[in-house]
């Protein structure tokens, strides 16, 4: 571990004004500030060294300085240009010695990551965005083996959801394909600037393999989005437009094992594969 000053809400706000930086909604830009939150959101990571870590958002660099100092190198995706071209000078006088590579550009856009490849996802993700960023980048590298986002606290608790909950949804089946998923904890909104009007919260991700042949993962998501668009139907009713028919639909069901008058928020995400896997053959 090499040594970091990291930033505080005085760094912070001084660095804005240096670059002529103003927090834009339209970026969903909230700058971490608190240096106790950086450490925490470390260690909840539970990074090695030899992990190469990808941040998307790395804003005023806060979050950045945090990881350089607990890995060998840190590949940060920023879309704004003027944070994109400021972020190596401030991890080079910051902490020095650290490996950074910087790649301008929409995290949602991004069809590669040059050089080595990152095997944990560490983020202060935009709001807006958190849930195509994450499914995005866990199909884009399956050498992501483990990530911990903070997100808005509602969306934490979606992409957490257990079947059966209230908040269980599409987000929640989609990430379960490709990891498991928990709660890692709530972050106060005093830490951010400027301060955001949502609580936000931390999610866990461990990486496993698909509960089903990965080359159908468009047909799961396929069933999954028809299941959920309807919620308060069943799933014969939800998926007749899918399968062509609810007759059909209810042919599918019961050959994957799922009840017809079931509802999409009942069932796990092997189940969803199952419905896919009969209606491929």
């Amino acid at each position: 571990m090499r040594a970091a000053a990291l930033l505080g809400p005085a760094e912070i706000r001084s660095l804005a004004e240096s670059l002529g930086v103003r927090p834009t909604k339209t970026l969903g830009q909230n700058f971490l500030h608190d240096p106790n939150t950086i450490r925490r959101i470390v260690k909840a990571a539970e990074l090695q060294p030899s992990d190469v870590v990808l941040e998307v958002g790395p804003g005023l660099g806060s979050l950045t300085l945090g990881l350089v100092a607990e890995v060998d190198e840190v590949v940060a995706i920023e879309i704004d240009p003027v944070l994109a071209a400021a972020l190596p000078g401030t991890v080079a006088e910051r902490a020095p010695g650290s490996s950074l590579r910087v790649i301008e550009g929409d995290a949602l856009r991004i069809a590669e990551i040059p050089g080595p490849p990152p095997t944990a996802l560490v983020a202060n993700l935009p709001y807006n965005v958190a849930v195509p960023v994450v499914l995005h980048l866990l199909e884009l590298l399956p050498s992501l083996r483990t990530g911990l986002v903070m997100v808005q606290a509602e969306v934490a608790d979606r992409l957490a959801a257990p079947p059966g909950s209230r908040t269980y949804g599409i987000p929640s089946v989609k990430a379960a394909w490709y990891a498991e998923v928990r709660r890692a904890g709530p972050v106060p909104r005093a830490v951010f600037w400027p301060v955001p009007n949502v609580d936000s919260g931390l999610v866990r991700l461990i990486r496993r393999d698909p509960p089903a042949d990965p080359s159908i993962r468009k047909q799961v998501f396929a069933v999954v989005d028809a299941a959920f668009a309807q919620r308060r139907k069943t799933l014969r009713a939800a998926l007749a437009g899918w399968a062509g028919s609810p007759s059909r639909a209810e042919e599918l069901l019961v050959a994957a094992g799922v009840s017809p008058q079931a509802r999409g928020e009942s069932l796990d995400v092997a189940a969803f594969a199952r419905i896919a896997e009969v209606a491929a053959r």
